[in-house]
């Protein structure tokens, strides 16, 4: 990449790939996985967005208009909300986050930015406040030149399948438009995330009732036909190549719920009445029960995400609303109430394919060792605030020692950026330094593991 003053300095990611890849045999463990396709299995993309395929204008909007990542990196160097979240231009946010993530050593976005300025705009230097605006300048000529938009960009990432995350209320439009679509070669699916049917704590539970009503078209005047609509949405979103479902509600059941709790429970909340915490909870453990059996029922894999508190400065909250920035990672976790889940659910009508990720690292023995006393379950990938290069390797580390590290599925880039994916090049790379510490003699098992990590074991998931 070249304008705006700039000179072109060493390649960033050849740089990234020295400090990260630390052998001749970690180098060639990359080269085989860096030569297969991108299997997104949970992201934050909008389909719409990728059907109208509008090309993008702007870098600083791109990376700054709704990633609570980096929003939350910036007010931790001081930068104000103006430069943030502001009316600000994005000149002036772009030129505010460079001069941040510049000196961010050992954050991951300071890695991810660098790559995607080289594998996207051919952008060879490092990034600071000093260049920003020469970069910015450069960017966005290579978008208007290129006219770089979702579709380019997804098909310059080689990427193969992406499964986005959709409420049951929502419509499947965009999906049926992209399914008849054929000069589109990346499968774009829904996945069935189902936090909405479980938050009936929230003031707006009855209005969700009417939604999902409409969407099912099931009248929704009691429990039975809330189940109902939930299964009728679920054939839905099979229909429109659905292969996961997802939950990632801080509470998670800590006893078993009957149909008749969950029942009460469920009236109440839609006739506006609050419920008690027992009923709350009767309702979840009945739900969590019922949901995973329906997953089973359906082939969907259920991805669990644990060990989050939400929107925790209530201040900010209300101010910018979810996610603004404000998560945390949470404590409490029950490795008995979680086994629990398991056993209910495997009695009732077996378990389907689980993924459970934990935001709280303490808990990878706890939850890596019970997914061991069931062949369906598997921890996933390290999460949101472990993705970093130590966090990755702990995972790595843990589920090495305590399990298989075969079972792995590989990266995932719970992202709503186009340009995410050269986290997974990324995680190639740091997979492939890893997996060569256990030696050249052992060459051949190690290219097949870096393979199945990176690519296959994900492939052979979504097949089913």
């Amino acid at each position: 990449m070249t304008g705006g003053g700039l000179k072109r300095g060493k390649p960033y990611a050849s740089v990234l790939r020295r400090e990260i890849l630390k052998s001749a045999l970690a180098e060639r463990l990359y080269e085989a996985a860096a030569a297969l396709p991108v299997i997104d299995y949970h992201c934050h993309l909008s389909p719409k967005e990728i059907y109208e395929d509008k090309p993008f204008e702007d870098i600083g909007a791109m990376w700054l208009s709704g990633d609570h990542y980096k929003w939350r990196l910036m007010r931790r160097a001081g930068v104000s909300e103006e430069l943030i979240t502001g009316g600000a231009p994005y000149a002036d946010k772009f030129r505010a986050y460079a001069g941040c993530v510049g000196t961010a050593f050992g954050n991951p976005l300071r890695d991810w930015s660098r790559l995607e300025l080289e594998k996207y705009f051919d952008c060879r230097i490092p990034l600071n406040a000093d260049n920003a605006d020469g970069i910015r300048r450069a960017a966005n000529a290579v978008l208007a030149e290129k006219a770089l938009s979702p579709r380019r960009l997804m098909e310059a990432s080689a990427v193969e399948y992406v499964a986005t995350t959709d409420d049951p209320a929502d419509t499947l439009d965009y999906h049926t438009k992209l399914r008849k679509d054929k000069s589109f070669k990346c499968k774009v699916a829904p996945t069935f995330r189902v936090d909405s049917l479980f938050n009936i704590d929230r003031a707006d539970f009855a209005a969700y009732i009417e939604r999902l009503s409409a969407a099912s078209g099931v009248e929704i005047n009691g429990f039975a036909d809330f189940l109902s609509a939930i299964g009728k949405r679920m054939t839905d979103f099979l229909s429109a190549g659905c292969r996961f479902s997802d939950i990632g509600t801080e509470r998670f059941p800590l006893s078993a719920g009957s149909y008749e709790s969950a029942e009460a429970a469920f009236n109440n909340a839609k006739n506006g009445i609050k419920s008690c915490e027992c009923e709350i909870e009767g309702y979840f453990g009945f739900m969590y029960t019922h949901w995973l059996c329906k997953c089973k029922e359906y082939g969907f894999a259920a991805q669990l995400h644990l060990n989050v508190l939400r929107n925790t400065n209530g201040k900010e909250f209300l101010r910018f609303g979810a996610d603004g920035g404000f998560d945390t990672v949470s404590d409490g976790f029950s490795a008995r109430a979680f086994i629990g889940v398991l056993n209910r659910c495997d009695a009732a009508g077996g378990l389907p394919r689980i993924i459970v990720y934990t935001l709280n690292p303490a808990y990878y023995e706890a939850l890596i060792t019970a997914a061991g006393s069931f062949r369906e379950v598997t921890v996933g990938m390290a999460w949101w605030f472990n993705d970093h290069q130590m966090g990755i390797r702990e995972y790595l580390d843990k589920m090495s020692a305590l399990s298989h590290i075969g079972e792995v599925i590989g990266m995932l880039t719970d992202s709503r950026s186009f340009l995410s994916y050269a986290r997974h090049d990324w995680f190639r790379m740091i997979l492939a330094d890893f997996l060569s510490a256990f030696g050249e003699e052992n060459e051949k098992e190690l290219t097949a593991l870096a393979e199945k990590l990176s690519y296959y074991n994900t492939k052979k998931l979504i097949e089913g």
